[in-house]
């Protein structure tokens, strides 16, 4: 475990009372970090810096000395003050792009003469949108080790994204650096930590990285896994995803039906294809309740809920969020029987189940107490998503829930004034359908 520390030994201090193992010096590098921001000359901040790493290996740390600003830096003055930080006893050298100032070929010409040096890192900001790029010019230079963070978080543009560097040296240039299979759930960790989600176009880890909506990427797709993929989605823990849209074709809706166990003749798949564009073309993002509907209503079937929301009650304050539900749970064929004739069971008729359930907010607290009301492993939560789809103090959002149940999943949204309404109906709607075909469980299980 190593701390950035400024270039000054208080610093170094702080760092060897936290008990880490090494520290990352940062010292002014440009002339403008060197006159104008610390007053000094370049000839005192190779002495300063000198002095700090023998403090710091004094100490026992492992050291690694970056030159801030180093891309906006004289390059002989950067060899100058890296060359005789390694030679005071640091680890390894940094040239920063700080302000993310750098093209390409000047990150691999800077890297190509301070690596000469040393085990020189790479450090790489995105304020050009470069950072990764830059990041794999300094590694083809000779850099042996990348700076970068977890889905790109950092100041203004932020940094290298440690998942785009990962799976491009792995990918590109077969060189294994993590489990890539992680990157994904550790990429959800820093989003509900910062509050900061992913943009669903963000590589690697963002929401439509692996999802195909048009018909002819679709139907590509579903003859060869890796005709519009450069790599599976499972080497970054992410499974494939066909959307439904106005771009929707046959091939894609047709499987997303036969997904869910839904048979459709030729002419009831056109009609289908037909309404789905339709409510793709309104802009309206098509679930798989969505889906599931229109195939009913199609097919003239009829379908009876399994479990619905009767009424919901959520108080949050300077106490405990607190929910309650009440909700009707038909338990027909939920216990295997079944008819003589080898039909489904006789109905039994609905049920009330009253449940209560406390969280960090009202959603947390009512999604709780549905979950007691069905059963803890009625489903899984795989993914909670809220848009608000009007403007001002009364504004509507949509929550779109993904929630699975054994080898099932489905997607479904709902819309309300009141986002924990708008929650617990997605989420009981989407247990609805997961439980369409098998016990609801019982609520003490």
């Amino acid at each position: 475990m190593t701390s950035f520390a400024r270039g000054v030994r208080r610093d170094v201090d702080l760092a060897v009372d936290c008990g880490v193992d090494g520290v990352n010096l940062v010292v002014p590098a440009s002339d403008r970090h060197v006159e104008e921001k610390l007053d000094t000359t370049r000839e005192q901040v190779v002495a300063d810096t000198v002095e700090l790493v023998e403090y710091a290996v004094g100490h026992g740390l492992w050291v690694e000395v970056l030159g801030e600003d180093g891309s906006r830096a004289d390059p002989g003055f950067l060899e100058e003050l890296l060359g005789a930080a390694l030679e005071a006893g640091a680890d390894r050298v940094c040239a920063p792009d700080t302000v993310g100032h750098a093209t390409p070929d000047r990150v691999f010409e800077l890297y190509e003469r301070l690596s000469a040096l040393g085990p020189t890192s790479v450090h790489t900001h995105d304020d050009m949108g470069l950072a990764v790029t830059n990041a794999l010019a300094g590694v083809a230079a000779g850099a042996d080790l990348v700076h970068a963070t977890v889905t790109g978080v950092g100041e203004r543009a932020g940094n290298a994204a440690l998942e785009e560097v990962a799976i491009a040296l792995e990918h590109g240039y077969g060189v294994e650096t993590v489990d890539t299979e992680r990157l994904y759930d550790l990429g959800e960790a820093v989003a509900t930590a910062t509050g900061v989600p992913p943009a669903p176009n963000k590589a690697v880890v963002g929401e439509n990285a692996f999802t195909h909506e048009s018909g002819i990427h679709t139907d590509g797709t579903l003859k060869d896994d890796a005709m519009y993929e450069p790599y599976p989605p499972e080497t970054v823990g992410r499974t494939r995803r066909l959307a439904l849209g106005k771009h929707a074709g046959r091939a894609g809706v047709a499987a997303a039906l036969e997904e869910h166990g839904v048979e459709v003749t030729d002419e009831e798949l056109e009609e289908v294809v037909a309404r789905v564009t339709e409510l793709g073309e309104r802009g309206t993002r098509v679930t798989d309740a969505d889906l599931l509907t229109v195939a009913e209503e199609v097919q003239g079937r009829d379908r009876d809920r399994r479990v619905e929301l009767l009424d919901l009650t959520a108080a949050s304050g300077s106490g405990t969020p607190t929910a309650s539900v009440r909700l009707a749970v038909d338990r027909e064929a939920l216990d295997g029987r079944k008819r003589p004739d080898g039909g489904s069971p006789e109905p039994r008729g609905a049920e009330e189940r009253v449940a209560s359930g406390t969280g960090s907010g009202p959603v947390d607290a009512a999604i709780a107490a549905v979950r007691e009301a069905l059963g803890g492993d009625a489903a899984t939560l795989d993914s909670y998503h809220v848009d608000a789809i009007t403007g001002g103090t009364d504004a509507v959002v949509t929550v779109e829930v993904a929630m699975s149940r054994g080898d099932r999943s489905v997607t479904v949204a709902a819309a309300d004034a009141d986002i924990t309404v708008a929650s617990v109906r997605a989420m009981v709607d989407a247990m609805d359908r997961l439980l369409a075909d098998e016990p609801v469980p019982s609520a003490d299980d």
